[in-house]
């Protein structure tokens, strides 16, 4: 079964649907090359909006920590250079993105959606980067996404408590646009993705690339500096308790070694 779907509907929405509802759609390393396969398509089709959409009730956990215990060191370097440049990616298609949020949407899930360029959520959903509790920070250009929206403090206070925060708190601090009824979520995203579609597409890539270049200032450089501050917890004794922890279903008991 493929890890991700996608759809293209007839008025050129291009839907990316990840695929793992019993994991709540964790990012492994088979979902992430589907989704740099899926990204790829939208590059080649150019379609007028992309969606990226959970399945089961989540949006996406984040990493899949199970995947990641059997990790060595140069295997989850070699992850996070791929994960951060799909994202980066998805930031740069010339098109409107949307990241529609439903459930969860933890660490990588959350990064996923920050690099979109506009973010719906349900109005049960939960959001957060959670990465510091694991012995690690956001490595997927979360650090730099987040503050960017929120400033430099909000940011630190949400990454230094790894804190969880509600669909509702999200979007007062401009995390997420709007929120929607569950029973109503997806419907409003797609009316959202029409009313794009109906505006002259090289217009909206031209006001998407205009507002990119001058507010933006995300780029392959400040990705390199995240990873590199990303790196320095690999070898900790800490991110090694975080993930026999997760294994055993209790607390760390971190060191800060």
């Amino acid at each position: 079964m493929s890890l991700l779907e996608t759809t293209t509907t007839e008025l050129g929405i291009f839907c990316i649907r990840l695929n793992r509802p019993d994991a709540k759609n964790a990012i492994s390393k088979a979902l992430l090359f589907e989704l740099d396969e899926a990204v790829k398509v939208a590059y080649k089709e150019m379609p007028l909006v992309v969606l990226f959409l959970g399945s089961g009730g989540s949006f996406s956990a984040g990493a899949d920590l199970k995947e990641r215990e059997s990790m060595d060191e140069s295997e989850v370097v070699s992850f996070l250079n791929t994960i951060n440049r799909v994202f980066l990616q998805i930031q740069n298609l010339p098109m409107p993105t949307l990241a529609c949020i439903d459930g969860y949407a933890f660490g990588g899930g959350l990064e996923l959606a920050l690099a979109c360029d506009l973010r719906y959520a349900s109005l049960e959903s939960v959001v957060g980067l959670t990465e510091t509790k694991l012995g690690i920070i956001p490595g997927a250009g979360g650090t730099q996404r987040l503050t960017e929206i929120v400033g430099s403090s909000k940011a630190k206070e949400l990454i230094f408590r790894a804190n969880r925060i509600s669909a509702e708190t999200a979007m007062k601090m401009g995390i997420v646009n709007a929120l929607f009824p569950k029973s109503e979520f997806e419907a409003n995203c797609l009316e959202i993705a029409k009313e794009i579609s109906t505006s002259a597409p090289m217009a909206v890539r031209a006001a998407k690339q205009s507002v990119n270049g001058f507010g933006k200032s995300i780029d392959s450089n400040s990705l390199d500096w995240e990873r590199f501050c990303y790196e320095k917890t690999i070898k900790t004794e800490d991110r090694k308790e975080a993930l026999l922890a997760f294994k055993e279903k209790r607390s760390p008991r971190f060191s800060g070694k």
